[in-house]
């Protein structure tokens, strides 16, 4: 889970004081519900994304609550007499080439399962998923089970266990929290990006322990899915806050109010990512042994771990 789960420096703006929601613009309104979606799944409290992005807390509070900079609708006005999306006027990655537009175009206001199908389908064209899959990613927030179960699970396996965490310490030659601090959150994603390139050449069959922002940096998230069978480990807020407490890490304990609905957050903001797993298990819906047990079963019956994929393995580390 990122350190950023802390106090907010400002409280809220007092709902008294915003417009009702049928008088803001519904731009705006989904505009400052995407900009507080990526700033959770991203494990960021407002203060410290208005400290990286270097504008005021009020500022982003009111992007945040559909009260943002109005000049925006000027564009949005100016693309609609174009028939043309923000997205083309501001040249985002899809706008580059035509292909991209006409990948876009066919894919507007589609399904999520039919976009899951689509995306699966580029996947196998392109070569992504073509090898059986020995390598087990475990993922979700801090305090879920990872390192507990992936080490246990490695064990019981034979295989090693590698926390992506200190892959990324090994590289940076720092912690995780130094790196952040020092060289901020792209550097971070850089490390994080090599980490698991590196982890995925080096071992045919392992248990990986997943950072939990992983799923910020969509180019990682998806070299996960397509080289690991992941777990999604879910588990209730309270127990995440509990076993992160029980690690020894106070800091929740700092505004245990205000952290509690910041992990809430960005559970919810993370939530559509980690559901793309290949299976997912609710840590807090047993105790331990039951869980390994039920997490065992999960591997144990899953097509790409068979016989053949560790007898390989193991042959292959002899």
């Amino acid at each position: 889970m990122s350190s950023t789960i802390l106090h907010e420096s400002i409280p809220p703006i007092p709902l008294a004081t915003l417009a009702p929601a049928e008088v803001r613009n519904p731009f705006l309104t989904e505009l400052g519900q995407r900009v507080r979606a990526l700033r959770e799944r991203r494990g960021m409290t407002r203060k410290a994304l208005a400290t990286e992005a270097q504008v005021s807390e009020r500022h982003l509070a009111n992007l945040e609550y559909g009260m943002g900079n109005v000049s925006v609708l000027v564009l949005q006005q100016i693309g609609a007499a174009l028939e043309s999306s923000l997205a083309e006027m501001l040249g985002d990655v899809t706008t580059r080439s035509a292909e991209w537009m006409l990948i876009r175009a066919l894919l507007a206001s589609r399904d999520e399962d039919t976009l899951r199908r689509v995306r699966l389908q580029i996947a196998q064209t392109l070569g992504a998923d073509a090898a059986p899959h020995a390598r087990i990613a475990l993922i979700g927030l801090r305090g879920a089970g990872k390192t507990t179960l992936g080490k246990m699970l490695a064990e019981h396996l034979g295989v090693p266990f590698v926390e992506i965490s200190r892959v990324i310490e090994e590289v940076a030659g720092c912690s995780t929290t130094e790196l952040q601090a020092l060289y901020g959150m792209n550097a971070y994603r850089r490390h994080e990006r090599r980490a698991l390139e590196d982890t995925i050449a080096k071992y045919a069959a392992a248990v990986i322990s997943m950072p939990g922002g992983l799923v910020s940096d969509q180019g990682s998230f998806n070299l996960m899915l397509a080289q690991c069978t992941t777990v999604w480990l879910q588990a209730a807020p309270e127990d995440h806050m509990k076993r992160v407490i029980a690690q020894g890490d106070m800091r929740p304990m700092a505004a245990s109010k205000e952290a509690m609905e910041d992990l809430k957050g960005i559970l919810k903001g993370r939530e559509a990512f980690y559901s793309k797993a290949t299976f997912k298990l609710d840590t807090s819906a047993q105790n331990l042994d039951e869980t390994f047990t039920l997490l065992c079963g999960l591997v144990n019956d899953h097509k790409h771990f068979n016989a053949y994929s560790f007898s390989c393995f193991m042959h292959k580390n002899a």
